[in-house]
């Protein structure tokens, strides 16, 4: 276990300093004169634009900026902002924004599971059945209309039938979230749902299922202390997972409800060319990215302790 967590922890902040590092070697290769803007363009003679992009050290060698970037980069400094905030530490940026992102990207999580879980387990219970087909319906609607017809669907029912606020205010953030989060539980939902009815419905057929019905245990024993508990396995290591999948399509949530968040941030200081805050965006939903696919190995191993993690000539 400890080797195991050691080698991954490496891997991991290998892949996240390939990703940023590829981000930021694209972003240099740009043309320089997107590091102004169009009344700077204007203002400014081209030996000024040139002054202060060496005090900017972008006239530096890639290799030479690349190693000032990960000299920074130890100390988590990205600098500051050049367009959206000038002067302001990227990460007080970040951290304004990713404090709206994560709280409607949990809520919105907690919600899926929960429901996600609750209709895949009625599903299996009622295979074939009503409340099997309706699972289906939902399941198969939501995987096959696109994103945008689901969201505008919700938005139609959501601001004229239930009078709740179409986009995001700071002044009631509360009411004003619940579309957003709506938006961004309406996939995960119908992910749970799929996968844990698929799991029940594997986890039924096989012979220890059998042998407890012949020795007497209830359904509802069977459902519980079995299928449940060893079908939620392999499920629950795609939940840690599943907040980056509901942080990175809030992207698009974002911008079609004008919430103040991540992805309202990173689209636009890729719009302005605010280097420096793209990277610090790269860095964190990397980050993310690779922590939650280690947490969702350890925590499936916590659940079943026959699972055995890489290491030697074991296998997973």
């Amino acid at each position: 276990m400890f080797k195991y967590t050691v080698k991954r922890l490496l891997q991991s902040l290998l892949t996240v300093l390939i990703v940023v590092s590829i981000v930021f070697v694209l972003m240099r290769c740009l043309p320089t004169d997107y590091f102004f803007t169009d009344e700077q363009q204007i203002k400014f003679s081209d030996e000024q634009k040139h002054d202060i992009l060496q005090a900017a050290g972008l006239l530096d060698p890639i290799p030479t900026q690349l190693f000032r970037f990960y000299r920074g980069l130890l100390h988590f400094d990205f600098g500051e902002s050049r367009r959206i905030r000038t002067g302001v530490g990227v990460w007080e940026i970040v951290a304004d924004k990713f404090t709206v992102s994560m709280r409607m990207g949990v809520t919105a999580m907690a919600i899926s599971l929960a429901v996600g879980v609750v209709l895949g387990v009625l599903q299996a219970r009622q295979k074939d059945r009503l409340m099997d087909h309706i699972g289906t319906v939902y399941t198969v609607f939501i995987n096959s209309v696109p994103t945008l017809v689901s969201y505008s669907l919700v938005l139609v029912f959501g601001a004229r039938v239930l009078g709740l606020p179409s986009l995001y205010s700071n002044r009631n953030p509360g009411q004003s979230s619940i579309l957003p989060i709506a938006c961004l539980a309406l996939t995960s939902i119908a992910h749970y749902a799929l996968w844990t009815r698929r799991y029940m419905v594997d986890e039924s057929t096989k012979d220890y299922i059998k042998l407890a019905r012949i020795k007497g245990m209830s359904n509802q024993s069977i459902m519980v202390k079995h299928v449940l508990k060893n079908a939620f396995v392999p499920l629950a290591q795609y939940i840690p997972a599943s907040l980056l999948l509901t942080l990175a399509g809030s992207l698009l949530v974002e911008r079609f409800f004008s919430v103040p968040g991540m992805g309202t941030l990173m689209t636009e200081a890729i719009q302005r060319y605010d280097t420096n805050v793209v990277q610090g965006c790269v860095f964190l939903y990397a980050g993310l990215g690779v922590v939650g696919v280690f947490l969702g190995d350890v925590l499936m191993m916590i659940l079943d302790p026959r699972i055995k993690l890489a290491g030697g000539g074991e296998t997973r």
